[in-house]
């Protein structure tokens, strides 16, 4: 039986697990270097892959940003620092010495919600909202990648042509508007300098009307999200994640500005279930499809 190295490289932390038989056999995790080194990377890497490898049969990785051919990019460049165009499939492949795939996360964790779902389906999107916004997607039963990796980066989607400048370069995309970083960004009009996204949903869920425009912003950008994918690529079903998408009473707002709309446009909207190890698991489970 063939046992996975599974590696999913995020912002703030790296995680990486034995997985044998879909089934986390072991796990570490310990912080992303805060600089953005290549050199700080590759020795982060080696120190917690290395001591894995040996049991493992081969590489499947799951990373933020765009993987372009195995190389580490994004849409707005700024974000990564001198780690644009990091090598990070051959990076790994070199220290571990085993076969090597990558992906993006959010299209990892996409493959993870599809085959958890009760209810099969075709067409497939999984949307993250947190310090982001993210999207994975399944269509004819197969995760879409693209040949540049690009595919799903649907919080770059237009919401507001006169809305917040995004760190991609265009103005009003989804992420600027929906996201939690664009929540906190709002929240500093109304509370303390500085507020986290956190800070602005819990006066939301209090009832303070300020934060309460700021979160029906958010929610009603995401429901015009799913429904402009829907009506692009006839999805039979949407899960929603992040630590904004699963907050207290968010799917519902979505789902309340969803039901305003036709329902041609309307999905059915589920809670995404497969939590923090979703990349992992996912990431896992195509490259056995897929090597």
């Amino acid at each position: 039986m063939k046992t996975y190295l599974a590696v999913d490289l995020g912002g703030t932390k790296i995680a990486a697990a034995l997985i044998r038989n879909n089934t986390i056999v072991r796990r570490e995790q310990i912080e992303t270097p805060s600089s953005q080194s290549p050199a700080a990377l590759s020795d982060a890497l080696k120190a917690l892959l290395l001591p894995l490898s040996h049991e493992a049969d081969s590489v499947a990785i799951a990373s933020t940003g765009i993987i372009d051919n195995g190389a580490l990019t994004a849409l707005n460049p700024d974000n990564l620092g001198g780690l644009n165009n990091y090598p990070l499939q051959d990076v790994v492949a070199d220290i571990t010495g085993l076969e090597t795939v990558a992906i993006n996360d959010a299209q990892a964790a996409a493959w993870a919600e599809y085959k958890a779902l009760c209810q099969p389906a075709e067409n497939m999107a999984f949307i993250t909202v947190s310090t982001g916004v993210g999207a994975g997607l399944v269509i004819d039963g197969k995760l879409l990648a693209g040949p540049r990796g690009v595919a799903g980066h649907a919080g770059h989607m237009l919401a507001d042509p006169n809305g917040p400048m995004c760190g991609c370069g265009r103005r009003g995309c989804v992420e600027s508007v929906a996201s939690g970083r664009a929540i906190a960004r709002a929240g500093e009009a109304y509370f303390a300098a500085g507020c986290s996204g956190y800070a602005v949903y819990q006066q939301f869920l209090a009832g303070d009307e300020n934060a309460e425009a700021i979160i029906h912003r958010s929610a009603k950008a995401i429901a015009n999200l799913i429904a402009d994918l829907t009506i692009s690529l006839d999805l039979d079903v949407v899960t929603l994640g992040g630590s904004v998408g699963l907050a207290e009473n968010y799917l519902d707002l979505v789902q309340s500005y969803l039901s305003q709309l036709p329902a041609i446009y309307q999905p059915r909207l589920i809670p995404a279930v497969t939590g923090a190890d979703a990349g992992l698991i996912g990431v896992t489970r195509w490259a056995e499809a897929n090597t």
